[in-house]
């Protein structure tokens, strides 16, 4: 695979009580110890690792895709049908990333590789 699944996000209102939720559900180990109280749940093999948090207005899942170019697949995926959500977007010592919607409205991410 060219552009390969490094990342799953899950989100809510309640970013502990999701946390918690999957910890027991599936025995993941969650480190939500930072500033933003991001639940980083370890990866384990086979599988990638993913991440657990609060949002405020409605909460989605959502799959991240390896890419060197950000804005390049922006820009093909809004010639698909896609649309922009939030353009690359660097959080400093950790991860440049960018989000958009498909045609029906599913949210994916992108991770500069």
């Amino acid at each position: 695979m060219s552009n390969p699944v490094v990342h799953f996000e899950i989100t809510g209102r309640n970013g502990k009580k999701l946390q918690e939720f999957y910890a027991k559900l599936f025995d993941w180990s969650i480190d939500a110890n930072n500033p933003m109280n991001y639940g980083m749940v370890a990866a384990t093999e086979p599988g990638i690792g993913g991440g657990i948090g609060e949002k405020e207005d409605s909460g989605y899942v959502t799959i991240y895709v390896q890419v060197g170019d950000l804005q390049a697949y922006l820009d093909r995926a809004e010639k698909l049908g896609g649309k922009t959500m939030v353009p690359p977007t660097e959080i400093p010592n950790t991860v440049t990333f960018a989000l958009f919607t498909d045609p029906e409205g599913n949210i994916m991410g992108l991770v500069k590789g």
